[in-house]
């Protein structure tokens, strides 16, 4: 069994208290039975000078008119010092001090206030109650300061981000001026030289092939548009670059593939979107592959779902036409078998004994707890 550690708070408060009891076995007799009650009564009063500091400053208060135990009530003093700002206030509670202590109830002659001996007295009083005075309202300036601290550093840090956010929005919107000056061109000059060709074409094929290149010019062009968009928005809000695809968008993908592509799916309902993205990246970067590496092959893909697990299997068969030199940075492979880690799947990839070439993905399903 673990014994909670008390608080600071309480610490201090049973440090205070220790030494009060302490001033009151010095300065009070036992033989004294009124003036031991007043000052244990003032030094127990202690622990509520945090919740009741002005309650406890007036309860310490009579130990010091009637016994030279004074500890609690400069204790007590000392704790309002440092949760008021009423100066007023705490220049009276100060006099009331000076003047207590001043107050002599035993037999024989008073202290005149006005002779020299009663105005050093009253001075020296007063400056012992000056001391927790300045001292608690030089804790609460401390305190102030380090809010203030507080304050002004986590304003710089906000100043930061704000300094961040404005040099990524300058960013972004350069990074969307070259994609719409550069990019969008070029691809625009693609969908109209493809539209041209379809139009002038007399060959079916040759016609097909510029429709299939016209619409995935303008399908890559509202993409772009989108993409633009986004980056310039300059408000930093988290969101994506493209609208994200699902599984219902595959049929889209392969009819637009520009390959004689079969799709056979099998699987339940209810899959996880993060895995649906990869499942469809997958297809579409397999697919770019096909187009690329192997002109005039077909290709099948087939998704099954068994032992808990989403089974993608990509094959084309061997190409019919040489393949063209087109450019690439060879890293969709790689990004793909690091998506599917991601998510604790497996990809690999071969040729097939048909000459053809085969992707394979594997991802697990986590149920939901």
């Amino acid at each position: 069994m673990t014994i909670p550690r008390p608080s600071a708070g309480v610490l201090r408060d049973a440090a205070f208290v220790a030494a009060a009891l302490l001033d009151v076995w010095v300065h009070v007799e036992p033989d004294e039975p009124k003036r031991l009650a007043l000052a244990l009564f003032a030094a127990s009063a202690l622990v509520l000078r945090r919740r009741l500091p002005m309650l406890t400053f007036v309860l310490t208060l009579p130990a010091v008119v009637f016994s030279d135990a004074i500890f609690a009530c400069l204790a007590a003093l000392y704790t309002l010092a440092t949760f008021t700002r009423r100066r007023t206030l705490l220049a009276a509670c100060g006099m009331a001090y000076a003047l207590s202590d001043m107050t002599d109830w035993t037999p024989g002659p008073s202290l005149n206030l006005w002779s020299p001996t009663g105005l050093i007295t009253l001075g020296y009083t007063a400056a012992t109650a000056a001391a927790p005075i300045f001292l608690g309202q030089l804790v609460q300036a401390r305190r102030d300061l380090s809010l203030r601290l507080t304050e002004i550093s986590q304003a710089r840090d906000h100043e930061r981000r704000l300094s961040a956010q404005a040099v990524l929005a300058e960013e972004r919107a350069k990074l969307a001026r070259e994609m719409h000056d550069v990019v969008s061109h070029q691809v625009s000059l693609i969908a109209v030289q493809a539209g041209a060709l379809q139009v002038g074409a007399q060959d079916t094929e040759v016609k097909r092939a510029a429709a299939t290149i016209r619409r995935m010019s303008v399908q890559t062009l509202d993409e772009l548009r989108h993409m633009v968009n986004v980056l310039r928005d300059s408000h930093g809000r988290p969101t994506e670059l493209t609208p994200q695809p699902s599984l219902t968008d595959l049929r889209r993908l392969i009819d637009s593939s520009g390959i004689d592509a079969e799709l056979k799916a099998e699987l339940p309902d209810g899959l996880p979107p993060t895995l649906q993205r990869a499942v469809y990246r997958t297809v579409q970067e397999a697919l770019t592959n096909v187009r690329k590496h192997a002109p005039g092959a077909t290709a099948t893909v087939r998704l099954t779902y068994e032992g808990n697990a989403v089974h993608l299997n990509v094959c084309n068969t061997a190409p019919t036409r040489p393949a063209l030199p087109l450019p690439g940075a060879e890293y969709g492979l790689v990004a793909l078998r690091q998506r599917a880690a991601l998510l604790g799947g497996t990809v690999s990839t071969g040729p097939t004994p048909d000459g053809g070439y085969e992707l394979r993905l594997v991802l697990p399903v986590k149920k939901a707890p």
